[in-house]
Protein backbone atom coordinates (compact mmCIF):
# COMPACT_ATOMS: atom_id res chain seq x y z
CA UNK A 1 0.00 0.00 0.00
CA UNK A 2 1.13 3.66 -0.13
CA UNK A 3 3.08 4.92 2.32
CA UNK A 4 2.21 8.71 1.65
CA UNK A 5 0.09 10.60 0.14
CA UNK A 6 -0.68 14.41 -0.57
CA UNK A 7 -3.73 16.24 -0.68
CA UNK A 8 -4.35 18.76 -2.86
CA UNK A 9 -7.25 20.44 -1.39
CA UNK A 10 -8.25 22.00 1.51
CA UNK A 11 -11.14 22.95 4.11
CA UNK A 12 -13.23 20.05 4.89
CA UNK A 13 -12.45 17.40 2.19
CA UNK A 14 -8.96 17.19 2.98
CA UNK A 15 -9.62 16.85 6.81
CA UNK A 16 -11.76 13.71 5.39
CA UNK A 17 -8.99 12.47 3.13
CA UNK A 18 -6.62 12.91 6.26
CA UNK A 19 -8.58 10.54 8.65
CA UNK A 20 -9.10 8.04 5.88
CA UNK A 21 -5.16 7.87 5.92
CA UNK A 22 -5.02 7.37 9.26
CA UNK A 23 -7.15 4.96 9.29
CA UNK A 24 -5.35 2.79 6.87
CA UNK A 25 -1.84 3.74 8.58
CA UNK A 26 -0.70 6.05 5.95
CA UNK A 27 1.14 9.29 6.35
CA UNK A 28 -0.22 12.56 4.98
CA UNK A 29 1.14 15.77 3.51
CA UNK A 30 -1.33 18.88 3.35
CA UNK A 31 -0.72 22.27 1.00
CA UNK A 32 -1.89 25.22 1.97
CA UNK A 33 -1.82 29.15 0.68
CA UNK A 34 -1.07 31.91 2.63
CA UNK A 35 -4.83 32.27 3.96
CA UNK A 36 -4.79 28.80 5.25
CA UNK A 37 -1.58 28.88 7.11
CA UNK A 38 -3.61 27.81 10.33
CA UNK A 39 -6.00 25.69 8.33
CA UNK A 40 -7.63 22.40 10.50
CA UNK A 41 -5.87 20.46 7.42
CA UNK A 42 -2.13 22.33 7.84
CA UNK A 43 -2.62 20.51 11.70
CA UNK A 44 -3.69 17.58 11.15
CA UNK A 45 -1.42 16.77 8.29
CA UNK A 46 2.17 14.93 9.00
CA UNK A 47 3.76 17.51 6.62
CA UNK A 48 2.68 20.86 4.92
CA UNK A 49 4.17 22.81 2.43
CA UNK A 50 3.35 26.46 1.42
CA UNK A 51 2.22 26.68 -2.60
CA UNK A 52 1.05 30.92 -2.84
CA UNK A 53 -1.47 33.76 -2.38
CA UNK A 54 -4.57 33.57 -1.39
CA UNK A 55 -6.30 33.18 -4.70
CA UNK A 56 -7.13 29.47 -5.67
CA UNK A 57 -5.24 30.39 -9.51
CA UNK A 58 -2.52 31.59 -7.48
CA UNK A 59 -2.32 28.38 -5.09
CA UNK A 60 -4.44 25.57 -5.16
CA UNK A 61 -4.65 25.55 -9.26
CA UNK A 62 -1.28 25.82 -9.39
CA UNK A 63 -0.60 22.33 -10.34
CA UNK A 64 3.08 22.28 -11.40
CA UNK A 65 3.60 23.50 -7.68
CA UNK A 66 1.60 20.58 -6.26
CA UNK A 67 3.55 18.01 -8.24
CA UNK A 68 6.62 19.65 -6.88
CA UNK A 69 5.78 19.32 -3.51
CA UNK A 70 4.92 15.55 -3.85
CA UNK A 71 8.04 15.09 -5.58
CA UNK A 72 9.53 16.67 -2.81
CA UNK A 73 8.04 14.85 0.06
CA UNK A 74 8.05 11.90 -1.14
CA UNK A 75 3.94 11.35 -1.84
CA UNK A 76 3.68 8.73 -3.97
CA UNK A 77 0.13 9.28 -4.77
CA UNK A 78 -2.45 12.59 -5.12
CA UNK A 79 -5.65 12.40 -3.70
CA UNK A 80 -7.80 15.68 -5.18
CA UNK A 81 -10.58 15.94 -3.04
CA UNK A 82 -13.24 17.61 -4.84
CA UNK A 83 -13.37 21.32 -6.47
CA UNK A 84 -9.85 23.19 -7.28
CA UNK A 85 -8.07 19.86 -9.68
CA UNK A 86 -9.96 17.04 -9.15
CA UNK A 87 -11.36 16.57 -12.48
CA UNK A 88 -8.31 18.83 -14.78
CA UNK A 89 -7.21 16.06 -17.16
CA UNK A 90 -4.41 18.13 -17.97
CA UNK A 91 -3.50 17.81 -14.31
CA UNK A 92 -3.80 14.06 -14.42
CA UNK A 93 -1.37 13.43 -17.27
CA UNK A 94 1.32 15.57 -15.49
CA UNK A 95 0.99 13.92 -12.37
CA UNK A 96 0.70 10.33 -14.39
CA UNK A 97 3.87 11.19 -16.44
CA UNK A 98 6.08 12.07 -12.94
CA UNK A 99 5.66 8.49 -11.92
CA UNK A 100 2.82 9.51 -9.43
CA UNK A 101 -0.63 7.47 -8.62
CA UNK A 102 -3.52 9.69 -9.08
CA UNK A 103 -6.41 8.73 -7.25
CA UNK A 104 -9.13 9.28 -9.05
CA UNK A 105 -10.25 8.28 -13.29
CA UNK A 106 -7.96 8.27 -16.31
CA UNK A 107 -7.75 11.77 -18.14
CA UNK A 108 -9.86 10.22 -20.64
CA UNK A 109 -12.64 9.41 -19.18
CA UNK A 110 -12.59 12.94 -17.25
CA UNK A 111 -12.18 14.36 -20.75
CA UNK A 112 -15.33 12.33 -22.39
CA UNK A 113 -17.20 13.35 -18.85
CA UNK A 114 -16.07 16.70 -18.56
CA UNK A 115 -18.10 18.61 -20.93
CA UNK A 116 -22.04 18.07 -20.78
CA UNK A 117 -22.11 17.90 -24.73
CA UNK A 118 -19.75 14.82 -25.13
CA UNK A 119 -21.31 13.08 -22.45
CA UNK A 120 -24.66 13.49 -23.86
CA UNK A 121 -23.15 11.78 -26.77
CA UNK A 122 -21.33 8.63 -24.68
CA UNK A 123 -24.95 8.60 -23.17
CA UNK A 124 -26.71 8.08 -26.27
CA UNK A 125 -24.59 5.69 -27.55
CA UNK A 126 -24.48 3.71 -24.24
CA UNK A 127 -28.20 3.53 -24.67
CA UNK A 128 -28.99 5.77 -21.89
CA UNK A 129 -31.85 8.13 -21.94
CA UNK A 130 -30.90 11.59 -22.16
CA UNK A 131 -33.18 14.69 -21.68
CA UNK A 132 -34.23 15.76 -25.03
CA UNK A 133 -31.66 18.84 -25.98
CA UNK A 134 -28.84 19.59 -28.29
CA UNK A 135 -25.32 17.96 -28.72
CA UNK A 136 -23.76 20.91 -30.05
CA UNK A 137 -23.08 24.46 -28.66
CA UNK A 138 -25.70 27.01 -30.23
CA UNK A 139 -24.71 29.26 -32.83
CA UNK A 140 -26.88 32.07 -32.46
CA UNK A 141 -30.41 33.26 -30.74
CA UNK A 142 -31.91 32.26 -34.22
CA UNK A 143 -30.81 29.19 -33.69
CA UNK A 144 -31.94 28.45 -30.03
CA UNK A 145 -35.09 29.79 -30.95
CA UNK A 146 -35.53 27.76 -33.37
CA UNK A 147 -34.51 24.45 -31.45
CA UNK A 148 -36.52 25.85 -28.62
CA UNK A 149 -39.84 25.87 -30.65
CA UNK A 150 -39.11 22.05 -31.65
CA UNK A 151 -38.85 21.33 -27.76
CA UNK A 152 -41.41 23.43 -26.73
CA UNK A 153 -41.18 25.76 -24.25
CA UNK A 154 -39.82 25.94 -20.82
CA UNK A 155 -36.18 25.00 -21.53
CA UNK A 156 -32.86 25.29 -20.22
CA UNK A 157 -29.63 26.82 -21.28
CA UNK A 158 -27.15 24.96 -20.29
CA UNK A 159 -22.83 26.28 -20.19
CA UNK A 160 -20.71 22.84 -21.62
CA UNK A 161 -17.98 23.32 -19.55
CA UNK A 162 -20.15 23.91 -15.83
CA UNK A 163 -21.00 23.27 -13.05
CA UNK A 164 -22.49 24.38 -10.02
CA UNK A 165 -25.56 26.29 -11.87
CA UNK A 166 -23.45 28.85 -13.34
CA UNK A 167 -24.04 29.18 -16.89
CA UNK A 168 -27.45 28.24 -16.65
CA UNK A 169 -30.85 29.71 -17.40
CA UNK A 170 -34.40 29.00 -17.12
CA UNK A 171 -36.22 30.17 -20.25
CA UNK A 172 -40.18 30.12 -20.24
CA UNK A 173 -40.72 31.92 -23.56
CA UNK A 174 -39.27 32.96 -26.78
CA UNK A 175 -39.12 36.80 -25.46
CA UNK A 176 -36.85 36.25 -22.84
CA UNK A 177 -34.33 33.71 -25.02
CA UNK A 178 -31.85 36.21 -26.36
CA UNK A 179 -31.11 37.99 -23.23
CA UNK A 180 -30.66 34.38 -21.71
CA UNK A 181 -28.71 32.62 -24.20
CA UNK A 182 -26.18 35.97 -24.01
CA UNK A 183 -26.42 36.11 -19.98
CA UNK A 184 -25.44 32.06 -20.12
CA UNK A 185 -22.58 32.92 -22.50
CA UNK A 186 -21.03 35.81 -20.81
CA UNK A 187 -21.22 33.77 -17.23
CA UNK A 188 -19.76 30.75 -19.22
CA UNK A 189 -16.86 32.23 -20.37
CA UNK A 190 -16.08 34.23 -17.41
CA UNK A 191 -16.71 30.71 -15.53
CA UNK A 192 -15.11 28.15 -17.12
CA UNK A 193 -12.90 30.06 -20.12
CA UNK A 194 -15.67 28.73 -22.78
CA UNK A 195 -18.70 30.11 -23.64
CA UNK A 196 -20.41 26.91 -25.34
CA UNK A 197 -23.74 26.70 -24.45
CA UNK A 198 -26.55 24.23 -25.12
CA UNK A 199 -29.95 23.85 -25.30
CA UNK A 200 -32.29 21.30 -23.46
CA UNK A 201 -35.77 20.49 -23.33
CA UNK A 202 -37.10 21.64 -19.05
CA UNK A 203 -38.71 18.93 -17.04
CA UNK A 204 -40.71 20.24 -14.72
CA UNK A 205 -41.05 19.64 -10.82
CA UNK A 206 -37.73 17.64 -11.49
CA UNK A 207 -36.34 15.01 -8.90
CA UNK A 208 -32.52 15.72 -8.87
CA UNK A 209 -31.39 12.13 -8.01
CA UNK A 210 -27.88 10.85 -8.58
CA UNK A 211 -26.14 7.59 -8.44
CA UNK A 212 -22.76 6.86 -6.69
CA UNK A 213 -21.09 4.26 -9.21
CA UNK A 214 -17.33 2.48 -8.10
CA UNK A 215 -15.25 0.33 -10.46
CA UNK A 216 -11.64 -1.03 -10.71
CA UNK A 217 -8.98 -1.65 -12.75
CA UNK A 218 -10.14 -5.66 -12.86
CA UNK A 219 -13.52 -4.70 -15.08
CA UNK A 220 -15.20 -4.57 -12.09
CA UNK A 221 -18.79 -2.16 -11.74
CA UNK A 222 -20.90 -1.50 -9.16
CA UNK A 223 -23.28 0.84 -7.88
CA UNK A 224 -24.07 2.05 -4.18
CA UNK A 225 -27.52 2.81 -4.75
CA UNK A 226 -29.13 6.96 -5.36
CA UNK A 227 -28.77 9.89 -3.89
CA UNK A 228 -31.99 12.40 -3.33
CA UNK A 229 -29.81 16.03 -3.97
CA UNK A 230 -33.32 17.77 -5.13
CA UNK A 231 -33.13 20.43 -2.47
CA UNK A 232 -30.99 23.04 -4.06
CA UNK A 233 -30.31 27.04 -3.80
CA UNK A 234 -28.97 28.48 -7.42
CA UNK A 235 -28.68 25.36 -8.36
CA UNK A 236 -26.41 24.16 -6.01
CA UNK A 237 -27.23 21.55 -3.21
CA UNK A 238 -27.94 21.99 0.31
CA UNK A 239 -29.31 19.10 1.37
CA UNK A 240 -28.44 15.25 0.17
CA UNK A 241 -30.13 12.25 1.47
CA UNK A 242 -29.87 8.38 0.86
CA UNK A 243 -31.64 6.37 -0.37
CA UNK A 244 -34.44 8.89 -2.45
CA UNK A 245 -37.68 9.24 -0.32
CA UNK A 246 -39.45 7.59 -3.57
CA UNK A 247 -37.94 4.69 -2.02
CA UNK A 248 -38.52 2.36 -5.14
CA UNK A 249 -36.13 -0.66 -5.75
CA UNK A 250 -37.30 -0.90 -9.50
CA UNK A 251 -36.08 2.26 -10.13
CA UNK A 252 -33.08 2.25 -8.39
CA UNK A 253 -32.20 -0.87 -10.28
CA UNK A 254 -32.99 0.44 -13.62
CA UNK A 255 -30.95 3.53 -13.01
CA UNK A 256 -27.65 2.21 -11.50
CA UNK A 257 -27.79 -0.39 -14.18
CA UNK A 258 -27.61 3.00 -16.86
CA UNK A 259 -24.61 4.41 -14.82
CA UNK A 260 -22.62 1.57 -15.10
CA UNK A 261 -23.43 1.52 -19.08
CA UNK A 262 -22.09 5.12 -18.70
CA UNK A 263 -19.06 4.04 -16.74
CA UNK A 264 -18.47 1.18 -18.65
CA UNK A 265 -18.43 3.85 -22.03
CA UNK A 266 -15.71 5.20 -20.59
CA UNK A 267 -13.60 2.58 -19.32
CA UNK A 268 -14.06 4.19 -15.66
CA UNK A 269 -11.86 3.45 -12.28
CA UNK A 270 -12.71 4.87 -9.13
CA UNK A 271 -15.40 6.71 -7.36
CA UNK A 272 -18.14 8.65 -9.67
CA UNK A 273 -21.39 9.49 -9.85
CA UNK A 274 -23.76 10.03 -12.71
CA UNK A 275 -26.31 12.53 -12.36
CA UNK A 276 -30.06 11.92 -13.46
CA UNK A 277 -33.19 14.38 -13.78
CA UNK A 278 -36.08 11.80 -12.27
CA UNK A 279 -39.62 12.87 -13.43
CA UNK A 280 -42.22 13.27 -10.35
CA UNK A 281 -45.01 12.52 -12.38
CA UNK A 282 -44.38 8.75 -14.02
CA UNK A 283 -40.26 7.97 -12.43
CA UNK A 284 -39.12 8.43 -16.27
CA UNK A 285 -35.46 9.33 -15.60
CA UNK A 286 -32.40 10.74 -18.12
CA UNK A 287 -29.27 11.40 -17.53
CA UNK A 288 -28.05 14.67 -16.72
CA UNK A 289 -24.34 14.46 -16.51
CA UNK A 290 -21.38 12.44 -15.02
CA UNK A 291 -18.97 13.78 -12.09
CA UNK A 292 -15.25 12.13 -12.26
CA UNK A 293 -14.49 12.24 -8.47
CA UNK A 294 -15.81 11.86 -5.33
CA UNK A 295 -19.09 14.17 -4.25
CA UNK A 296 -19.54 16.60 -1.48
CA UNK A 297 -22.08 14.29 -0.72
CA UNK A 298 -20.84 11.27 0.01
CA UNK A 299 -21.10 10.70 3.68
CA UNK A 300 -24.64 9.63 3.51
CA UNK A 301 -24.33 6.59 1.13
CA UNK A 302 -21.23 5.85 3.51
CA UNK A 303 -23.53 5.83 6.32
CA UNK A 304 -26.21 3.53 4.63
CA UNK A 305 -23.95 1.39 2.85
CA UNK A 306 -21.11 1.23 5.32
CA UNK A 307 -18.04 1.23 3.05
CA UNK A 308 -15.64 4.12 3.32
CA UNK A 309 -15.54 5.54 -0.21
CA UNK A 310 -12.38 7.37 0.58
CA UNK A 311 -10.54 4.21 2.02
CA UNK A 312 -12.11 2.18 -1.16
CA UNK A 313 -10.37 5.11 -3.86
CA UNK A 314 -7.04 4.61 -2.31
CA UNK A 315 -7.13 0.62 -2.11
CA UNK A 316 -8.85 0.68 -6.03
CA UNK A 317 -5.97 3.14 -7.15
CA UNK A 318 -3.09 0.69 -5.43
CA UNK A 319 -4.89 -1.61 -7.77
CA UNK A 320 -6.73 -3.91 -5.61
CA UNK A 321 -10.15 -5.47 -6.04
CA UNK A 322 -13.25 -3.95 -5.04
CA UNK A 323 -13.56 -5.01 -1.92
CA UNK A 324 -17.76 -5.82 -1.74
CA UNK A 325 -20.05 -7.38 -4.86
CA UNK A 326 -23.28 -5.62 -6.05
CA UNK A 327 -25.23 -8.41 -3.87
CA UNK A 328 -23.80 -7.23 -1.26
CA UNK A 329 -24.83 -3.79 -1.08
CA UNK A 330 -27.66 -2.76 0.70
CA UNK A 331 -30.07 -0.12 1.61
CA UNK A 332 -31.74 -0.69 5.09
CA UNK A 333 -30.96 2.55 6.90
CA UNK A 334 -31.72 6.30 5.98
CA UNK A 335 -29.14 9.37 6.06
CA UNK A 336 -29.72 13.12 5.15
CA UNK A 337 -26.99 15.99 5.18
CA UNK A 338 -26.84 19.24 5.38
CA UNK A 339 -24.04 21.31 4.03
CA UNK A 340 -23.20 24.10 6.63
CA UNK A 341 -22.38 27.47 4.90
CA UNK A 342 -21.02 30.49 5.69
CA UNK A 343 -23.97 32.20 4.74
CA UNK A 344 -26.93 35.10 5.89
CA UNK A 345 -29.92 33.28 4.59
CA UNK A 346 -31.70 36.37 5.38
CA UNK A 347 -30.10 38.41 2.96
CA UNK A 348 -29.74 36.25 0.00
CA UNK A 349 -27.19 33.25 1.23
CA UNK A 350 -24.33 35.70 0.54
CA UNK A 351 -21.09 35.08 2.44
CA UNK A 352 -20.52 35.58 6.09
CA UNK A 353 -16.22 34.95 6.24
CA UNK A 354 -15.18 36.02 9.66
CA UNK A 355 -13.71 34.60 12.62
CA UNK A 356 -15.27 31.66 14.46
CA UNK A 357 -15.69 32.78 18.16
CA UNK A 358 -18.11 30.07 19.27
CA UNK A 359 -18.25 26.42 17.81
CA UNK A 360 -20.44 23.42 19.73
CA UNK A 361 -20.74 20.64 17.33
CA UNK A 362 -23.90 18.49 17.91
CA UNK A 363 -22.83 14.31 18.84
CA UNK A 364 -24.59 11.93 20.13
CA UNK A 365 -25.67 8.68 18.00
CA UNK A 366 -26.86 8.99 14.61
CA UNK A 367 -24.68 12.02 13.93
CA UNK A 368 -21.69 12.58 11.70
CA UNK A 369 -20.51 16.14 11.05
CA UNK A 370 -17.42 16.19 8.65
CA UNK A 371 -16.11 19.96 9.27
CA UNK A 372 -12.86 21.98 8.58
CA UNK A 373 -13.40 24.60 11.14
CA UNK A 374 -12.03 24.95 14.82
CA UNK A 375 -13.19 27.64 17.25
CA UNK A 376 -11.07 30.55 16.46
CA UNK A 377 -10.46 29.48 12.86
CA UNK A 378 -11.05 32.15 10.33
CA UNK A 379 -13.54 31.80 7.67
CA UNK A 380 -11.53 33.45 4.33
CA UNK A 381 -12.85 35.16 1.52
CA UNK A 382 -11.36 33.40 -0.99
CA UNK A 383 -12.91 29.77 -1.18
CA UNK A 384 -16.39 28.35 -1.05
CA UNK A 385 -17.50 29.22 1.92
CA UNK A 386 -18.62 25.78 3.05
CA UNK A 387 -17.84 25.08 6.84
CA UNK A 388 -19.20 21.74 7.48
CA UNK A 389 -21.43 18.45 6.37
CA UNK A 390 -23.85 17.78 9.12
CA UNK A 391 -25.29 14.05 8.37
CA UNK A 392 -27.48 11.89 10.34
CA UNK A 393 -28.84 8.50 9.85
CA UNK A 394 -31.44 5.79 11.22
CA UNK A 395 -33.53 2.84 10.48
CA UNK A 396 -36.30 5.13 8.90
CA UNK A 397 -36.62 8.22 7.27
CA UNK A 398 -38.41 9.48 10.27
CA UNK A 399 -35.57 8.69 12.55
CA UNK A 400 -33.08 10.51 10.35
CA UNK A 401 -34.64 13.54 10.25
CA UNK A 402 -35.66 13.65 14.03
CA UNK A 403 -31.44 13.17 14.53
CA UNK A 404 -30.89 16.16 12.18
CA UNK A 405 -33.92 18.58 14.31
CA UNK A 406 -32.01 17.74 17.36
CA UNK A 407 -28.63 17.73 16.05
CA UNK A 408 -29.13 21.35 14.13
CA UNK A 409 -30.88 22.81 17.55
CA UNK A 410 -27.53 21.62 19.39
CA UNK A 411 -25.21 23.18 16.51
CA UNK A 412 -24.08 26.62 17.79
CA UNK A 413 -20.80 28.54 15.77
CA UNK A 414 -20.68 31.89 16.60
CA UNK A 415 -18.83 35.23 15.31
CA UNK A 416 -20.34 34.56 11.55
CA UNK A 417 -23.85 34.22 9.94
CA UNK A 418 -24.58 30.75 8.45
CA UNK A 419 -27.15 28.44 7.08
CA UNK A 420 -27.94 26.10 10.54
CA UNK A 421 -31.48 28.94 10.92
CA UNK A 422 -32.42 28.11 8.05
CA UNK A 423 -32.26 23.67 8.02
CA UNK A 424 -34.23 24.15 11.55
CA UNK A 425 -36.62 25.83 9.63
CA UNK A 426 -36.47 23.35 6.37
CA UNK A 427 -37.21 20.00 9.24
CA UNK A 428 -40.11 21.44 9.90
CA UNK A 429 -41.15 21.97 6.39
CA UNK A 430 -44.63 19.93 5.63
CA UNK A 431 -43.27 19.05 2.31
CA UNK A 432 -39.63 17.94 3.26
CA UNK A 433 -41.74 15.56 6.33
CA UNK A 434 -43.50 14.22 3.68
CA UNK A 435 -40.31 13.84 1.33
CA UNK A 436 -42.37 16.04 -1.38
CA UNK A 437 -38.96 17.11 -3.28
CA UNK A 438 -37.83 18.72 -6.51
CA UNK A 439 -35.72 21.29 -8.04
CA UNK A 440 -38.52 24.38 -7.40
CA UNK A 441 -38.74 23.31 -3.28
CA UNK A 442 -36.80 25.67 -2.05
CA UNK A 443 -38.32 28.94 -3.72
CA UNK A 444 -42.01 27.19 -2.51
CA UNK A 445 -40.36 26.64 0.56
CA UNK A 446 -39.77 30.90 0.53
CA UNK A 447 -42.75 31.38 -0.74
CA UNK A 448 -44.78 29.39 2.11
CA UNK A 449 -42.50 31.27 4.78
CA UNK A 450 -43.51 34.32 3.83
CA UNK A 451 -47.70 33.45 3.14
CA UNK A 452 -46.98 32.38 7.36
CA UNK A 453 -45.42 35.80 7.96
CA UNK A 454 -48.69 37.52 6.41
CA UNK A 455 -50.79 35.31 8.09
CA UNK A 456 -48.93 36.08 11.23
CA UNK A 457 -49.04 39.66 10.23
CA UNK A 458 -52.86 39.54 9.92
CA UNK A 459 -53.70 37.96 13.13
CA UNK A 460 -51.73 41.06 14.22
CA UNK A 461 -53.96 43.35 12.93
CA UNK A 462 -56.98 41.18 14.42
CA UNK A 463 -55.18 41.99 17.88
CA UNK A 464 -55.25 45.56 17.10
CA UNK A 465 -58.56 45.32 16.39
CA UNK A 466 -60.10 43.44 19.43
CA UNK A 467 -57.67 45.90 21.73
CA UNK A 468 -59.32 48.67 20.19
CA UNK A 469 -62.89 47.18 20.11
CA UNK A 470 -62.36 46.74 24.10
CA UNK A 471 -61.43 50.45 24.44
CA UNK A 472 -64.41 51.76 22.87
CA UNK A 473 -66.41 49.57 25.27
CA UNK A 474 -65.33 51.63 27.89
CA UNK A 475 -62.81 49.09 28.59
CA UNK A 476 -59.84 51.90 28.45
CA UNK A 477 -59.63 52.93 32.06
CA UNK A 478 -58.54 48.96 33.16
CA UNK A 479 -56.28 49.83 36.15
CA UNK A 480 -52.60 48.63 35.44
CA UNK A 481 -52.02 44.91 35.80
CA UNK A 482 -55.86 44.45 36.47
CA UNK A 483 -57.10 41.89 34.11
CA UNK A 484 -60.17 42.33 32.73
CA UNK A 485 -62.34 40.20 30.15
CA UNK A 486 -65.38 41.11 27.16
CA UNK A 487 -66.99 39.26 24.89
CA UNK A 488 -66.13 39.31 21.28
CA UNK A 489 -67.47 37.49 18.23
CA UNK A 490 -65.81 34.09 17.63
CA UNK A 491 -65.16 34.66 14.23
CA UNK A 492 -62.32 36.93 16.01
CA UNK A 493 -59.76 33.71 16.54
CA UNK A 494 -56.65 35.30 17.72
CA UNK A 495 -53.89 35.63 20.10
CA UNK A 496 -51.11 37.93 20.77
CA UNK A 497 -49.81 40.90 22.13
CA UNK A 498 -50.28 44.44 20.60
CA UNK A 499 -49.93 48.30 21.08
CA UNK A 500 -52.54 50.58 22.33
CA UNK A 501 -52.07 54.21 23.36
CA UNK A 502 -48.77 53.37 24.22
CA UNK A 503 -49.53 50.54 25.96
CA UNK A 504 -49.09 46.53 25.89
CA UNK A 505 -51.99 44.82 25.75
CA UNK A 506 -51.83 40.91 25.94
CA UNK A 507 -55.27 39.31 24.39
CA UNK A 508 -56.26 35.80 24.46
CA UNK A 509 -59.16 34.02 23.47
CA UNK A 510 -61.07 31.39 24.64
CA UNK A 511 -64.11 30.34 23.49
CA UNK A 512 -65.56 33.49 22.20
CA UNK A 513 -64.50 35.83 25.19
CA UNK A 514 -61.29 37.60 25.39
CA UNK A 515 -59.29 38.49 28.07
CA UNK A 516 -56.03 40.93 28.50
CA UNK A 517 -53.84 43.10 30.40
CA UNK A 518 -52.67 46.99 30.28
CA UNK A 519 -48.58 46.65 31.03
CA UNK A 520 -47.96 50.88 31.25
CA UNK A 521 -44.75 51.39 29.07
CA UNK A 522 -43.57 47.98 29.59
Amino acid sequence: MFKKILIANRGEIAVRVIRACRDMQIKTVAVYSEADKDALHVRMADEAYFIGAPPSNESYLRWEKIIEVAKISGAEAIHPGYGFLSENAEFVREVTNQGITFIGPSPEAMEGMGGKMSARKIAIEADVPVVPGTTEPLESAEEAIEIAKKYGFPVMLKASAGGGGKGMRFVENEADLKNALEAAQSEALASFGDSAVYVEKAIVRPRHIEIQIFSDKHGNHVHLGERECSIQRRHQKVVEECPSPINDEDLRAKMGEAAIKVAKAVNYVGAGTVEFLVSDVDKSFYFLEMNTRLQVEHPVTELVTGIDLVREQIRVAWGEKLSFTQDEISWNTHAIECRVYAEDPENNFLPSPGRITRLRVPQGNGVRDDGGIYEGAEVSIYYDPMISKLACYGKTREEAIDRLRRALKEYEVGGIKTTLPFFREIVEDEEFIAGKLDTGFIERFNRRKVHKQTDQSTKDLAVIAAALSFSVEGHSTVPENETSTTTVPSRWVTAGRAALHQNWFWYFLTDGVISGRIFKNT
